[in-house]
């Protein structure tokens, strides 16, 4: 039951809909006790009834999308109580933002389990916050002007909340774009950056036809200084990586404390037999690539520079193949999180994750930060969507990481490619995605399209980066690489 919802509250939530509307927004709240009303509410006695009502089951949202009771939202926190539970499965509220807005939105004050969803002006789903028990939600998001939609609803059993909202209006930044944000990202100037140097001198193209990725990103001119990767590990959160393959065999990290095969956990990291990573997809040791993706996403960060093949951004860098997605390319949040923790605890400088999916998740958000905290950069993959935004888990590089969207060969953004938004506090940058020759299973070689092949093209070039100054933290990382990507003149 609702005990702080007044009679004034009643009133100004359906203070804007005719009489036939109220009797709409009436029927849409049954579980509540509403006395009868046959008064129009132009009369003076409309708002006299309201007072009338039993008001201790009152349910302050709507229950349907058209019902949804419209809320202001400004830059001062305001919040709403009510109840979500078996009797109540859907409140709905409405808002308007006037221009591009910096969001906020807490659920809080739960004795059950309750989720929260952010929708769009047709009711579709931007992202959602499903966090397990009696735990608080939070969404935070930029959000361009325009109407939305909050839904509370349960999840198991019956709880009073308190919804806390705000909205500021997001700064323009020169050298951003919501559509590619900072812009193609640029390994001559980052490396030179990485160094407080200027950015390195043109070199001659590299390679043949297949090897336009490396050459957008002016790979080549940090190679000419020297900087190839060595000394820097990257983890492939992925669907496993093939470390047979002639162009990656050399390249492959291995758990110097753990004995192959003997069943013990040598090194005491809680994984028995790690010696070329963890599956936790499987939960084993297994991290062999029973896809493709994984094995082309390594390819594009270190395939050997040997003359034959693909080669890769950082090719002498060294592969940590960490197996959170199975072979049919389905995970889990709480996999994802757990290679995070496995790459960083077991001496990853970059964490490569072209996957995404799901909403807001604890477990991932407090890894990323976890990894930021230990000095190491995470690459997330934007989506492949088309979206307006990032998807999840790249949402998350506002505060820790690298979001990255696709170009074609042309440095034209892929139609597939979830852009950036219109908050320029998202570290994003653009990469080769579209027809990305790399390796595969098997000895193999081929195309392939998507963030998911972006992706590893900076990491790659943030590997560049940390092989010329390895005490780069995160933060440092992400400044250098927006700074110096292509949108900055």
């Amino acid at each position: 039951m609702i005990d702080n919802f007044t009679a004034n509250d009643l009133y100004n939530c359906i203070d804007s809909l005719d009489y036939s509307d109220f009797q709409k927004f009436l029927a849409g709240n049954k579980s509540s006790i509403f006395p009868s009303i046959a008064t129009n509410r132009a009369t003076s006695l409309f708002k006299e009834e309201v007072a009338s009502f039993n008001l201790t089951a009152l349910d302050n949202a709507g229950n349907t999308l058209e019902m949804a009771c419209d809320i202001t939202i400004g830059a001062t926190a305001t919040s709403y109580s009510d109840f979500a539970g078996s009797a109540d499965t859907n409140d709905y509220y409405h808002f308007s933002l006037g221009t591009s807005s910096n969001f906020s939105l807490n659920l809080t004050g739960l004795s059950a389990d309750a989720d929260v969803s952010l929708l769009n002006s047709s009711g579709g789903v931007i992202t959602s916050s499903t966090n397990r028990g009696n735990s608080s939600e939070s969404i935070t998001r930029q959000l361009n002007g325009g109407t939305y939609y909050i839904r509370v609803y349960p999840h198991s059993g019956s709880t009073n909340y308190n919804l806390t909202l705000s909205a500021t209006t997001a700064p323009v930044v020169p050298g951003y774009s919501a559509t590619s944000g900072y812009g193609l990202v640029n390994a001559a100037r980052a490396v030179a950056g990485a160094l407080n140097e200027s950015p390195f001198a043109n070199v001659p193209t590299f390679g043949g036809a297949n090897d336009w990725g490396v050459n957008l990103v002016n790979a080549p001119e940090a190679w000419a200084r020297g900087y190839t990767g060595q000394g820097i590990v990257v983890a492939v959160l992925d669907t496993g990586v093939d470390r047979n393959h002639a162009d990656l065999a050399a390249n492959i990290w291995t758990n110097a404390g753990e004995i192959a095969n003997d069943g013990l956990d040598n090194d005491g990291n809680g994984y028995v037999d790690d010696v070329y990573g963890w599956n936790f997809a499987n939960g084993n040791n297994n991290t062999l690539d029973g896809n493709r993706h994984g094995t082309h996403v390594a390819g594009t960060i270190a395939a050997a520079n040997n003359g034959f093949g693909a080669t890769g951004v950082a090719y002498n860098s060294r592969i940590m193949p960490v197996k959170v997605l199975s072979d049919s390319g389905s995970g889990s949040s709480s996999g994802v999180a757990q290679g995070i923790r496995y790459a960083v605890d077991n001496g990853a400088d970059v964490i490569n994750m072209s996957l995404g999916g799901g909403s807001t998740n604890s477990q991932i958000q407090a890894a990323l930060q976890y990894a930021s905290s230990r000095g190491v950069i995470v690459v997330m993959a934007a989506g492949n969507a088309g979206a307006a935004q990032p998807s999840y888990p790249a949402s998350n590089a506002t505060s820790w990481g690298l979001a990255v969207g696709a170009v074609n060969s042309s440095n034209q953004m892929a139609s597939f490619s979830n852009r950036a938004g219109s908050n320029s506090s998202m570290s994003y940058v653009t990469a080769p995605g579209v027809q990305v020759y790399s390796t595969l299973p098997n000895g193999g070689y081929g195309f392939l399209s998507g963030t998911s092949m972006a992706a590893p093209h900076v990491a790659g070039v943030v590997t560049l980066m940390l092989s010329a100054n390895p005490n780069l933290t995160d933060a440092q990382v992400r400044q250098i690489i927006t700074a110096t990507a292509g949108n900055v003149a």
